[in-house]
């Protein structure tokens, strides 16, 4: 697998840390679990959309785009970091966003949403949950072809084969860092939403012939649809890697028992998550996808499918700023 014949805009210029989490590990009396801090990497914020968008805006400015539409939910980590890059890159920037919850846009909300209007989006199209946002964002696209402008269409979550390259050189980063470190861990966890992150992951391992296992967490849909969503995905991602028959539809696992009543619906469970990581290693998850995946990670440690003397990696994919948009859940565990 060689990925250094796809352009890149160097956006990441070193490998984000894995950090042990020995007080988390002790409370939960588990596996080791250990953090891959891609909430620190660069860009508005950062998370795991950077990695993605490595490739998608080297992609763009090479079709001479002068501006970007991409969407995503009210407070979508995916569009604040794409309003970020375009932003350093010179670019207009267009989101379409989801109310995937009824009522749940404020104009003047915090999190997120303050963020896409500091970064300068030039324009906020909110449509109604259910959309068919391939279809929407094209109609924002098509507007501006209209006025005479080149727009560059990014999905969802940066989530397409090109955009998942990024997780797959995520794959041999974390594979060097274990080498270096003289880890062998037996599972990683992710979140896995829009799928770019953890079919961009598989692949990256098949390609390094490394047999990891793979728990993605769901944090929007059921088990079977999900992992035909990563498995269709990670293939695509396999084969423009240049890799063949790599990707078995049994590496792919995902477990759906911590949506709740749905995306961005808040639970106990992440509540309970996002608490125990901050105060045992003054870590913060975020309320839609890595409190959920962290939730999911403490359920199997307490069912026993992770144990004492494994090693555990948990993918950290950012998302913290729409903490300020949950504080009322937060406030009200405590009783304020």
């Amino acid at each position: 697998m060689n990925l250094t014949v796809f352009p890149r805009r160097g956006y990441i210029q070193s490998p984000t840390p894995l950090e042990a989490a020995p007080k988390l590990s002790q409370l939960l009396n588990g596996p080791n679990i250990y953090l891959k801090r891609d909430d620190l990497l660069p860009g508005a914020g950062g998370g795991s959309k950077t990695r993605k968008l490595d490739f998608l805006m080297a992609e763009a400015l090479e079709q001479k785009a002068d501006s970007i539409v991409t969407c995503g939910a009210v407070q979508s980590n995916h569009c604040r970091l794409t309003a970020g890059a375009a932003a350093r890159e010179g670019l207009e920037c267009l989101l379409v966003l989801e109310e995937r919850v009824p009522d749940s846009y404020k104009p003047r909300a915090s999190g997120n949403n303050l963020l896409f209007h500091l970064l300068g989006a030039s324009t906020i199209r909110v449509v109604p949950g259910g959309s068919d946002m391939d279809a929407e964002t094209a109609k924002s696209a098509a507007s501006l072809r209209d006025a005479g402008k080149k727009p560059y269409v990014i999905p969802g979550g940066g989530s397409n084969p090109l955009g998942a390259l990024g997780y797959a050189v995520c794959a041999e980063e974390l594979l060097q860092q274990c080498f270096f470190l003289g880890l062998r861990p037996d599972a990683v966890v992710v979140a896995s939403g829009s799928a770019g992150t953890h079919a961009g992951l598989l692949a990256g391992f098949a390609g390094c012939n490394a047999s990891l296992a793979v728990h993605g967490i769901s944090v929007n849909r059921p088990r079977a649809a999900q992992e035909d969503k990563v498995y269709s995905l990670a293939a695509k991602t396999a084969k423009l890697a240049g890799l063949r028959d790599r990707i078995a539809r049994a590496d792919v696992v995902v477990h759906d028992g911590y949506v709740g009543p749905g995306y961005s619906f808040p639970t106990a469970g992440m509540r309970e998550a996002v608490t125990m990581t901050a105060r045992t290693e003054g870590v913060l998850l975020d309320p839609v996808y890595t409190g959920k995946a962290m939730a999911g990670l403490i359920d199997l440690i307490r069912k026993g499918v992770f144990h004492k003397g494994q090693d555990v990696v948990f993918m950290h994919t950012g998302g913290s700023p729409a903490l300020y948009v949950y504080e009322d859940e937060f406030l009200a565990a405590r009783g304020e």
